[in-house]
């Protein structure tokens, strides 16, 4: 292991439902295989927010002090026994997954269903609102200069709007009707349109939303209250809302795919004779694998504008505050700065 004078660092912990503790903590060793990363960013998921709110998602359950923060960038400052040392000094976009190599779904290529992951912000594993944070050498994905730290970061939530893309069978000249117009939403338009598809509709209740739909690639937006969208060929979901992926199953046609990603309802109703008539393909997103060289692809080329989602940025002393602007009108995507400038 590359040796450091690295010692402690600081940490957002979230201590129960609501409550944010600044900690000074002990710096991780990297073990062999893997690298230490200094954070310089971290953007702020949906699920973070939730657990911060409730202290839970679904069957995971904030049991114990626990560190936040899974959509992370910096640099390498150390690495662990049977890594190159030259990875010392690279910046890189974490992909914040630790699978069991030797799992039956690693080994067939789905790592990110391994029965026994240990994901970044996900209980009991810590996050990285904090200095520093150690993943496996492979998972951390070098970034040319092109790409500011803050994109490093949101290549995470690319990550799952490359996915999504990827299982609707987007390819040129391909139709698309997305729901909702969050950040999930905003990426799968984006990466649609990189990938050739040339409409892009984007439904979702909020007129400014639809607005950003517009602006980061939807070639239309609709009004779920109001408006019935026109035949796809893949639908995805991006809201969690039952009435949406009803509404998204209707207008996919023959043989058409439905994707659906946005986690809401555990249970719904599904227009199950439509999708047998028409002989749908309908499939989940749980995460991602193998997405990381497409996502820094389209960001470094300028296909995927990760830069300007950023709606605000708050110090990690503010971790707290940032967790919180999710419901500010306008909010699409907030960075945490950890790194101090």
């Amino acid at each position: 292991m590359t040796q450091t004078t690295l010692s402690r660092m600081r940490a957002a912990v979230l201590r129960s439902p609501g409550r944010i503790e600044m900690r000074d903590m002990p710096v991780p060793r990297p073990a062999p295989g893997d690298v230490l990363i200094q954070v310089h960013a971290v953007g702020v998921c949906g699920s973070d927010a939730h657990y911060y709110r409730e202290g839970r998602i679904g069957e995971f359950v904030v049991e114990a002090p626990l560190i936040l923060g899974h959509e992370a960038g910096g640099v390498i400052v150390a690495v662990g026994d049977g890594v190159p040392e030259e990875r010392v000094g690279q910046r890189v976009s974490i992909e914040p997954q630790r699978p069991d190599p030797d799992s039956a779904e690693s080994r067939s290529g789905h790592y990110n269903l391994c029965p026994h992951m240990r994901f970044f912000g996900t209980p009991p594993v810590d996050g990285a609102f904090c200095e520093y944070v150690t993943i496996g050498a492979a998972f951390a994905h070098p970034v040319p200069a092109s790409v500011s730290d803050e994109a490093a970061a949101l290549c995470e939530p690319l990550s799952v709007g490359i996915a999504a893309v990827r299982k609707a069978g987007v390819e040129g000249g391909s139709r698309v009707l997305v729901a909702g117009a969050g950040p999930i939403g905003v990426l799968v338009a984006q990466v649609s349109r990189a990938y050739g598809a040339t409409e892009i509709v984007v439904s979702d209740p909020d007129p400014e939303r639809r607005k950003i739909a517009l602006w980061f690639g939807a070639t239309a937006v609709i009004d779920p209250a109001t408006d019935v969208p026109d035949t796809v060929d893949a639908f995805v979901d991006a809201s969690g809302a039952p009435a949406a992926v009803t509404a998204g199953i209707e207008a996919v046609r023959p043989a058409g795919r439905v994707v659906l990603v946005g986690s809401g309802s555990p249970v719904m109703t599904l227009p199950v004779q439509r999708i047998q008539n028409r002989e749908l393909v309908l499939t989940g997103v749980f995460r991602y694998a193998g997405t990381w060289p497409a996502a820094i692809a389209l960001v470094s080329t300028g296909r995927v504008d990760l830069d300007a989602m950023v709606t605000a940025r708050y110090p990690l002393e503010r971790a707290a505050e940032a967790l919180e602007s999710d419901r500010r009108p306008g909010s699409l995507k907030t960075i945490v700065e950890v790194a101090e400038k």
